[in-house]
């Protein structure tokens, strides 16, 4: 196993400005490179407090330790024929190792559902299986890492000397389809898969993320792994408590044109439980996927709608085989 290299960027300068200080420009060039030359960073100072992190990892804890009857009241139509929902709620361990919640805007409510004309935007009912005060922190942290996710992209405008509000066009709350999940892994009695490049055993797949960012928080277990581009080396993400992990999509690639590109990662297998929770950073449902939408000086409204781009890169996912 190779060294460390995932770089550690405190970004507490991006949160004081509006990008224009010396050291918020400097952070940003930091956050390029890392882009480029891994495609993942950890970033520490990051406005979101350790105790709240924290508190959301008990919630996901208790959901995933409670009963199958419990966690079920959230599972999609495949597997619990009574409810209407597809996409958000809880997957079983079955499907590819893991089991999985998938939570979508929790400003997301049964009088304003109706509004926003996408498969992937759903009314998921919590209170079936949470508790309203557990419901309450998780809606929080969607807010905070929300905004921390739209600080990163910006960031990412900058550098393209654009004006950082073109992220609305982008990014409308409540229509993008950005989601929370919580990944457990229970003790796996086998493999996933069977790395074809090194042999290594994997709870979970070699992959790319479909959106801008995702941000996460890793479990103190470790076990993430990224893939050097150039070397093909495989290389660990080390735990930071008081860090979040950070890598670049597949749609960040589609509009930087190829600059900055989705990076091949992985989870080892690891035969205790572990639970991670990343955030997917992903547009509006309506949004129209153009390669120069950070580069050309006039953004040209054509293009795949993201709905439909990111449903061509969940293909790919078992746990999404609906």
């Amino acid at each position: 196993m190779s060294k460390n290299l995932i770089p550690t960027i405190n970004i507490s300068s991006l949160l004081k400005s509006n990008f224009n200080s010396l050291s918020a420009k400097n952070t940003i060039k930091k956050i390029e490179k890392a882009c480029i030359d891994v495609g993942f960073f950890q970033i520490v100072e990051h406005g979101i407090d350790i105790k709240e992190i924290n508190n959301i990892c008990k919630i996901g804890n208790k959901f995933f330790n409670s009963s199958e009857k419990n966690k079920n009241k959230l599972a999609p139509k495949k597997w619990n024929k009574k409810n209407k929902n597809k996409y958000r709620g809880y997957f079983p361990n079955t499907v590819n190792g893991k089991e999985g919640l998938d939570l979508g805007d929790l400003q997301i409510k049964p009088n304003n559902i109706k509004k926003y004309k996408s498969f992937y935007i759903e009314y998921l009912d919590l209170t079936k299986s949470i508790s309203v005060s557990s419901i309450k922190n998780l809606s929080n942290y969607f807010d905070n890492i929300y905004a921390l996710s739209e600080i990163l992209f910006k960031g990412i405008i900058k550098l393209y000397k654009k004006d950082i509000k073109i992220s609305n066009q982008a990014f409308s709350r409540l229509k993008t389809l950005s989601t929370l999940r919580f990944n457990y892994y229970p003790n796996q009695t086998k493999p996933v898969e069977i790395s074809k490049q090194d042999g290594v055993a994997l709870g979970c797949e070699t992959h790319v993320d479909s959106g801008v960012f995702t941000v996460l928080y890793q479990n103190k277990k470790g076990g993430l792994q990224v893939q050097n581009r150039n070397n093909k080396k495989w290389y660990d993400v080390p735990f930071n408590k008081k860090a979040l992990v950070v890598n670049t999509g597949r749609a960040l690639e589609f509009l930087s044109d190829g600059k900055f590109k989705a990076t091949n990662h992985r989870v080892l297998w690891n035969k205790s439980e572990r639970l991670s929770i990343p955030f997917f950073f992903e547009p509006s449902h309506d949004f129209k996927m153009n390669k120069n939408f950070l580069n050309s000086k006039r953004y040209s409204n054509k293009g795949m709608i993201y709905e439909n781009f990111l449903n061509q890169s969940l293909r790919k996912f078992i746990e999404y085989q609906r």
